[in-house]
Parts: C-alpha cells; sequence; structure tokens
C-alpha cells in the first residue's frame, strides 16, 4: 500500500497483519481523492475508522492542510502511527482512540471540511453515522466507502468503483 498522488506520490505505507482491516485499494483511493479534489484545498480532515490512515495521509499529500484520525484496533493504530511517523506529519495529524460514532455525535457543525468514513462492510455504523451527519452536519463533505449493495439513507452522490465497492459523497445544503 502506497500513497498514490500528491507531495507523497509512490511512498509505501505500513498495513498491519490483520485479516479484518481491510484497506480501500490504490485505485478506488485514487478515483475518490481525484473526485475530491477541491475541496481538500487546505482543508481540515477527519478520518473516521481510519485503520492505517490512508484516505486522510493521502488527502493531506494531495493538499489538506491537517488530519485527525479516529481509531479503536491496536493493530490498525500502530501502523497509523508509524505512517505518520515515516511522513513526518505529526505536526498536523491528531490520533484519537474512540469509537468513530460516539467521536462523530460529539462535534458541532462545521468542525471540519471533509470527513471521510470507511467503516467495516455490512455494518450499520455506517448508517448512524450519516444519520448524525445530517442531523449536524459536522463538515460540509462526508464521503464514505461502502459496499456496492449496501443501500445508504438519501441524499448523496454515489459512484461505484469496483465490483464490491462504491463511493457515496453527501454535501451540506449549508456549504458555502
Amino acid at each position: 500500500m502506497r500513497i498514490v498522488a500528491g507531495a507523497w506520490a509512490g511512498r509505501d505505507l505500513h498495513s498491519p497483519r490483520d485479516a479484518r482491516v481491510r484497506p480501500t485499494a490504490e485505485a478506488v483511493r485514487a478515483r475518490w481523492l481525484d473526485w475530491l479534489h477541491a475541496d481538500l484545498q487546505g482543508a481540515r480532515v477527519l478520518d473516521l475508522f481510519a485503520g492505517t490512515g490512508a484516505l486522510g495521509l493521502e488527502a493531506l499529500s494531495r493538499g489538506a492542510a491537517t488530519a485527525d484520525f479516529v481509531e479503536t484496533r491496536p493493530s490498525s493504530l500502530h501502523a497509523l502511527r508509524a505512517n505518520i511517523g515515516v511522513l513526518r506529519v505529526k505536526a498536523r495529524t491528531r490520533v484519537f482512540v474512540k469509537d468513530a460514532i460516539h467521536f462523530a455525535d460529539a462535534l458541532s457543525e462545521g468542525r471540519y471540511g471533509v470527513a471521510f468514513a470507511d467503516p467495516p462492510y455490512e455494518s450499520r455504523q455506517l448508517d448512524w453515522l450519516v444519520r448524525i451527519w445530517q442531523a449536524r452536519a459536522f463538515a460540509p463533505v462526508l464521503a464514505v466507502e461502502h459496499a456496492r449493495g449496501h443501500a445508504l439513507p438519501v441524499g448523496g452522490e454515489r459512484r461505484d468503483m469496483d465490483e464490491s465497492t462504491a463511493i457515496t459523497v453527501f454535501r451540506s445544503a449549508r456549504q458555502p
């Protein structure tokens, strides 16, 4: 796994040896962040269910100002912290060892510029997260990865990325 584009294109990232961790495929991450390119410039980014941090780190590589990561799994936290260290971006990042749903539920409106979420496929956590965001948009843009067969609440723009993966982007009506 590596950074696909931007200042750190081609840099390798650590990944945990844990079968339960499903990092976003490089091709999917490339298309996803290309789609959000204009939103990332100078943004404060939130990476929920961060895993290795590949989404938030890719956003930093492409022009985001800062990135906050939310993760609980020890193997993922180890890889995430190693990746932050390898890229020397500790001053531009924060790591929260918290449940992503509870973290998001405590956020105030407009706290971040772009929020990413890649929860376990087929879990209802994504539905809860979207409902929280719809009630109180903690970022003008919420971009989520999910299984193609997972129907999300209405209001987002969906793109199928490959045979198993889709990305849906929700934009706040209050977006500037």
